[in-house]
């Protein structure tokens, strides 16, 4: 484990939201090998407890917290409870994110409410209870997971998600535009992922959906980024990453 530690992860206590599968929990791996202090929040305590065991077994330092990024009190609640059982909090990592495809024509309003309270709402939750802590302490990192689809819309399908992810781009820039002085902030934006993601679809475009991620790369090269992104020296911040299979179109 030790040669990989790196000065400006280690050490660093990194909450990332939606930890448990997928991108989250490829993060949760990479920055405690990195030396980092991992707090892994997520709806599903199997899954949470799944990827602290094996962040211990590995010799890294993890606590689970379950949340759902939906109601604000859980969210500020969390925060609260990484700071008293870390003693601080360095790193937020807004990763919980769904994606339902679907014509706008079905009008499945269900489904866009859904999208708006995690990718959007979520978000914004996790930056009302971790900001305020940042600029006490001069100094913090917000992460955000945006996607290709907040650079390009992905339509038929995509429009909604393409809306939050969009909104969650608009929100990294301005936030690092008020902030950027003394909080650092990132917005990552992949391209076709392999993650529980795409299990988000029911209906007519399920296999469109599962055809487009068949070109899909690991978590683990996101988490890269995400690292990349965090290991910068206090002076830099690496505003935007884009990163897509380099066999992907859109």
């Amino acid at each position: 484990m030790n040669q990989h530690m790196n000065q400006q992860i280690e050490g660093k206590v990194v909450l990332i939201t939606g930890g448990g599968t997928g991108i989250g929990a490829e993060a949760a791996r990479l920055l405690a090998e990195r030396g980092a202090r991992v707090a892994v929040a997520a709806r599903r305590k199997d899954k949470i407890d799944g990827v602290v065991a094996e962040i211990a077994a590995a010799g890294g330092e993890a606590r689970g917290y379950v949340l759902d990024v939906t109601d604000k009190k859980q969210v500020e609640a969390v925060v609260a409870a990484v700071v008293a059982d870390f003693g601080r909090i360095d790193v937020l990592i807004n990763n919980a994110g769904l994606m339902p495809i679907r014509p706008m024509a079905e009008v499945n309003t269900d489904e866009w409410d859904a999208m708006i309270d995690v990718n959007i709402k979520g978000v914004l939750y996790g930056i009302a209870a971790a900001l305020p802590r940042f600029l006490a302490q001069q100094s913090g990192h917000i992460i955000n997971l945006s996607s290709v689809a907040g650079v390009k819309v992905f339509s038929p399908g995509g429009t909604v998600y393409s809306g939050t992810k969009f909104a969650v781009r608009a929100i990294s820039e301005g936030l690092r535009h008020e902030v950027g002085s003394k909080v650092r902030v990132t917005s990552i934006e992949p391209g076709a992922v392999e993650s529980d993601l795409k299990h988000s679809t029911t209906g007519g475009a399920t296999q469109t959906v599962l055809d487009f991620y068949r070109q899909a790369i690991p978590a683990a090269s996101v988490a890269r980024a995400i690292a990349f992104a965090i290991e910068q020296p206090a002076d830099v911040d690496i505003n935007e990453i884009v990163l897509r299979p380099t066999a992907q179109e859109f």
